[in-house]
């Protein structure tokens, strides 16, 4: 750590400058580095921060905020922290679903070093996550990526699988079709073929890739529709009350997690392992164990592989500190 570090006031990184410090190569491979690395990464506070009825906000779902509080360090060196609140009543509003903010601060004084569009960062890294795990699990030859949703973190979806896979093809299902339609639209303006379907069973049987980032909860996606040899990319549900995916979605699947917390905090994991349908031993990996080479991720052309994320704060230490030392030179 450099000692001229001390004499720098807090810089600020808004969100262009935030996104071209995270091109998903060199993200995806610092996510790498940082996961067989490790870091202190304490459980993250859940709060769920609920308006008044009366004033104007609608039903119980439109008036209930979840706030996570995410810190995570690397001793000696970084340490830094995000909030981010989700608000799943904003789609009613015309809003995000999602808004956060990183602060980045030197992990021996304390000293404040930066604060970073935690939006940006958010999205990026989930994508990121996401193509990490693929290049794993997903079939080395998989072409074509299945999106299901529209919003801002699967828009960036198709970019960051192409990152580890030769993607050719994109379809894209949402509930609002319109959506899928200008979002397939975004991604033939970004030089990719790709066609919006309001058909989810058949777009799944055809996909290489199926990538959820939805914040349902009801599963969207069934293990009947998906094809073998497929890769199963589930990101949105990150509470207990969530799911993307049924119980036959991890029947016959080797299912890996991002960090063991997702087994405490995926409603797309809790469900099938109250049902009996998957045993918390039945994970054959994490990003670290993939990442350090422990864990042997897909073993056969034909086997399903289910990956299931929740987010970890390591993500966003990881990506904070490559947008802040990317500043430095």
């Amino acid at each position: 750590m450099k000692a001229a570090r001390y004499h720098r006031s807090m810089q600020f990184f808004d969100s262009r400058t935030t996104r071209a410090a995270l091109p998903f190569d060199r993200l995806i491979a610092t996510l790498r580095e940082r996961f067989a690395g490790g870091s202190e990464v304490p459980p993250r506070h859940v709060h769920e921060i609920t308006s008044p009825a009366g004033e104007g906000a609608g039903d119980l779902a439109s008036r209930r905020m979840t706030s996570l509080i995410m810190p995570a360090w690397l001793p000696g060196k970084y340490y830094g922290v995000k909030i981010v609140n989700i608000a799943p009543g904003n789609a009613k509003r015309g809003l995000p679903g999602l808004h956060s903010s990183y602060l980045l601060f030197d992990a021996r004084t304390g000293v404040p070093l930066a604060q970073v569009d935690g939006d940006e960062i958010t999205q990026r890294r989930t994508a990121a996550a996401s193509a990490l795990a693929a290049s794993y699990l997903a079939r080395a030859d998989a072409k074509h990526l299945l999106v299901v949703g529209a919003g801002r973190v699967a828009q960036l979806l198709p970019a960051a699988f192409r990152a580890v896979r030769p993607i050719e093809r994109v379809t894209v299902w949402a509930r609002r079709p319109a959506e899928a339609q200008a979002m397939a639209a975004r991604v033939r303006e970004a030089g990719l073929p790709a066609f919006a379907s309001t058909d989810l069973a058949a777009a799944c049987g055809e996909a290489d890739i199926v990538s959820c980032a939805t914040l349902s909860t009801e599963p969207l996606v069934r293990g009947t529709w998906l094809a073998p040899g497929s890769h199963l990319d589930l990101i949105g549900g990150f509470t207990p009350a969530m799911r993307e995916a049924d119980d036959a979605c991890f029947e016959d699947a080797r299912v890996f997690v991002d960090t063991d917390e997702a087994l405490q905090k995926s409603g797309d994991l809790l469900v099938p392992m109250q049902h009996g349908v998957l045993r918390a031993d039945d994970v054959r990996g994490t990003l670290t164990t993939l990442s350090k080479g422990v864990a042997t991720g897909r073993k056969t052309e034909q086997e399903r592989t289910v990956f299931k994320s929740v987010g970890t704060a390591l993500e966003d230490l990881a990506a904070a500190v490559l947008v802040y030392e990317s500043a430095q030179g």
